[in-house]
């Protein structure tokens, strides 16, 4: 997840004309040509590196995917938790989509893996607070749903041109953000929770061993 947002500090660099997270969208980083775009704001558009950044989509898409196949033991086995799993899934494609095909290539292809990360995806990170294991401790379960919460406040926002001051590009990336602030952390929290489990057994193995007789 954090080569996603290293990406985007490399790739912006690059640009000859400032780029803004308030003024333009995340999408603008992986434009394949240098063009005035009109929607949803008049900017121009000119990224160099346009190549690493749909990578970085496409990479970042792969991590969602195969990280939320592998956080089965983080949730419940609920329809609520298995409809969360899968809704984020979808964020992961949206993401991928997002990177195959660049806004001003496959405008209608790009769109629609927008939706799947803010619109489906975010509504998998509000189940998810309410889908996990309950072994997940408390105030986890309620970030969660508090990202969810504010992510789906921010697509809405988004959508209407309502920026509240952030910019079309700040308001997308309160969109957007959250969920993958939510899988780091959750990762992070996964490769604890999987090396003190291993710390444990490696100490319950030694406690359990017999002692030799003389």
């Amino acid at each position: 997840m954090a080569q996603f947002f290293v990406a985007q500090v490399i790739v912006e660099s690059a640009w000859s004309r400032p780029y803004s997270w308030a003024r333009n969208n995340i999408s603008d980083l992986g434009n394949a040509h240098c063009a005035m775009q009109s929607q949803p704001r008049p900017r121009y558009v000119c990224s160099p590196e346009h190549g690493l950044m749909n990578a970085s989509f496409i990479a970042l898409g792969t991590l969602v995917v195969v990280g939320v196949v592998l956080a089965g033991p983080v949730f419940r086995t609920g329809t609520t938790a298995i409809t969360a799993r899968c809704l984020l899934a979808c964020a992961g494609v949206g993401f991928v989509l997002a990177g195959l095909a660049p806004a001003d290539v496959h405008e209608n292809q790009h769109v629609l893996g927008a939706l799947l990360i803010m619109a489906l995806g975010n509504t998998g990170l509000v189940l998810a607070g309410a889908g996990l294991a309950d072994e997940v401790s408390g105030p986890l379960r309620w970030a969660t749903g508090l990202l969810g919460a504010t992510a789906m406040t921010a697509f809405g926002l988004f959508l209407s041109h309502r920026c509240l001051g952030l910019g079309m590009g700040g308001m997308e990336r309160v969109a957007v953000f959250p969920l993958l602030v939510w899988a780091l952390s959750a990762g992070v929290r996964g490769l604890f929770h999987q090396a003190t489990r291993r710390q444990d057994a490696r100490q319950g193995r030694h406690t359990a061993q017999p002692t030799r007789s003389r």
